[in-house]
């Protein structure tokens, strides 16, 4: 063959290839992903070996780098690069790490994470987390995390916290807590601690506290404390506070502290303004001015700097306006007649 006949061959070739290739991406443009994949399936059921659309069985894959739904068993080596856009609906296993949008079943590897919801047990030997709801049973090495809600029972070795409500059970090896509501049982080593209202049984290596109430059993070896009303038992091993009503029973080492009590304060030093019950405090109760007291106390010193309705029983008792009984070594009813007002044993005053 001669040259020019080889030279125009070679010419032709080139351009034949070069109308075929795609041009080549700008120098500023995202690598594309990969999306290869050899699945082993018929109907879609079998073995998906990279990065296959949809499995029912076992899809294995390095890392995920496109949308995909399994049914079965889904094992990666490494976090998705996309974790929205994953599915998986059985086991998703992570050798270290597994991640997806979605996982409904088992999430297992040292660290577990997902962009939207996970539903039913995860296991994650650092941790565990999603960017929205956490529901079944949870556990992370280190901690688990949700950007919502947390459902089921949470254990995390260091911490369990979301941005959402609680229902169920959470226990932290430091602390936990929540953005919204607590709804159960919570175990926080050092404490526990809600943005809204916490129901149920709780206790704090430290303390409690509430930005919306506690109901239920709230035991803080420090404190327990809430910037709304307190229901039921709580006891603090300094005190016991709320920015609302304390009802039932309240323990507090060292104070406790309510404008409104309704039932039975017990603590070295207890104040109120409106107060209902029995109050044992060994060294100090006091009832705000125009405040009242309605029941019983047990103080070294009963000072009401308003109206006491009931029996304060003392070493030294004041009542700004008395309507009721006083016994101790200096009782004073400041509304009583002269020569009445301050009286050794007892005083009295009946409307």
């Amino acid at each position: 063959m001669s040259p020019w006949i080889c030279t125009l061959s070679l010419a032709l070739a080139a351009a034949t290839r070069a109308a075929e290739e795609p041009p080549p991406p700008p120098a500023n443009a995202a690598p594309a992903k990969e999306s290869w994949s050899l699945d082993l399936t018929i109907h879609d059921f079998g073995i998906g070996i990279g990065n296959s659309k949809h499995i029912d069985g076992l899809r294995l894959n390095f890392r995920d780098v496109a949308p995909f739904t399994v049914h079965g068993i889904n094992l990666t080596i490494w976090t998705p690069a996309d974790p929205a856009g994953g599915e998986v609906n059985g086991l998703a296993l992570g050798v270290p790490l597994t991640g997806a949008k979605l996982v409904r079943g088992l999430g297992v590897g040292i660290g577990v994470g997902v962009s939207e919801k996970l539903d039913g047990i995860g296991v994650g030997i650092l941790g565990l987390g999603s960017g929205g709801a956490l529901r079944g049973i949870l556990a992370g090495g280190l901690g688990v995390g949700a950007g919502s809600d947390i459902d089921g029972i949470a254990v995390g070795g260091l911490g369990v916290g979301c941005g959402g409500n609680v229902r169920g059970i959470i226990i932290g090896g430091l602390g936990a807590g929540c953005g919204g509501d607590v709804t159960g049982i919570g175990v926080g080593g050092l404490g526990i601690g809600a943005g809204g209202r916490i129901t149920g049984i709780f206790l704090g290596g430290l303390g409690v506290g509430s930005g919306g109430g506690v109901d239920g059993i709230a035991v803080g070896l420090l404190g327990v404390g809430s910037g709304g009303d307190v229901r039921g038992i709580a006891v603090g091993g300094l005190g016991v506070g709320s920015g609302g009503t304390l009802r039932g029973l309240a323990v507090g080492g060292l104070g406790v502290g309510a404008p409104t009590i309704r039932g039975i304060t017990v603590s070295l030093v207890a104040g109120g303004q409106d107060v209902r019950g029995a109050v044992i405090a060994p060294a100090f109760f006091e009832v705000k001015p125009e405040g009242q007291v309605t029941g019983f106390s047990l103080s070294a010193f009963n000072r009401i700097r308003g109206e006491q309705h009931g029996v304060a029983i003392g070493i030294v008792n004041y009542a700004e306006s008395l309507h009721g009984l006083q016994i101790g070594l200096l009782n004073w009813a400041d509304n009583n007649p002269s020569g009445l007002k301050i009286l050794p044993v007892a005083n009295a005053h009946f409307d």
